[in-house]
């Protein structure tokens, strides 16, 4: 589990496929890069990966070709920026919300304004999650956990204040940039309990 609250900005330094899988090595500038270990789950982009190789404060990760096709690693080139956040601990503050790392689908970005300090993002999803999406509730866009601001059909707009933009690959968004969406897990839950009532309503 994760909180989508970011802990260093990642590049690709390596791409190559492996047996019909690719396989990524990443420097992960982490503060202290000597507490991740083999087989550790670290969020790049939101996307949930298993640490296979570790050579200093660089790790190897290997995709599956499922999780290619419904995120937005096929993208990633040498080079790319990626949000990165370790799997949580119990020990953890949970100052974002919780986030399973597990990509519901990929998004992309329809408008961006400045507003004062802030930049105003406008996303369009794909239209089975926008249930899930309620004006002030949660959402994981590349991994950071996010307020949605406003909700209008399949489009949600979101407020990045500046320290956002700065210590996350979000600045790098522009209209067309594609996004990993991740919907709140208690929403899901929420859904799930109540749709037999619904249904016999």
């Amino acid at each position: 589990m994760f909180t989508g609250i970011i802990q260093s900005i990642g590049q690709v330094t390596d791409k190559k496929e492996v047996s019909g899988d690719l396989q990524f090595k990443i420097k992960t500038n982490f503060t202290h890069p000597e507490t991740i270990n083999l087989g550790d789950s670290i969020a790049m982009d939101g996307v949930c990966l298993t640490v296979t190789t570790i050579e200093d404060d660089s790790v190897t990760v290997d995709v599956s070709v499922e999780t290619v096709n419904k995120t937005t690693v096929s993208h990633w080139q040498m080079g790319s920026q990626l949000n990165l956040e370790p799997a949580m601990t119990l020990e953890d503050q949970l100052g974002g919300h919780i986030v399973s790392g597990h990509v519901d689908a990929v998004g992309q970005c329809v408008s961006r304004e400045s507003s004062a300090r802030s930049e105003v993002f406008e996303f369009e999803i794909p239209a089975h999650l926008s249930k899930y999406m309620v004006t002030k509730g949660s959402v994981a866009i590349n991994g950071v956990s996010l307020t949605v601001n406003a909700v209008n059909g399949n489009q949600i707009a979101i407020n990045l204040v500046p320290h956002t933009l700065q210590h996350t690959n979000l600045d790098e968004l522009k209209p067309g940039s594609q996004v990993n969406i991740e919907v709140d897990t208690i929403a899901r839950y929420v859904e799930k309990m109540l749709t037999p009532h619904l249904n016999h309503g």
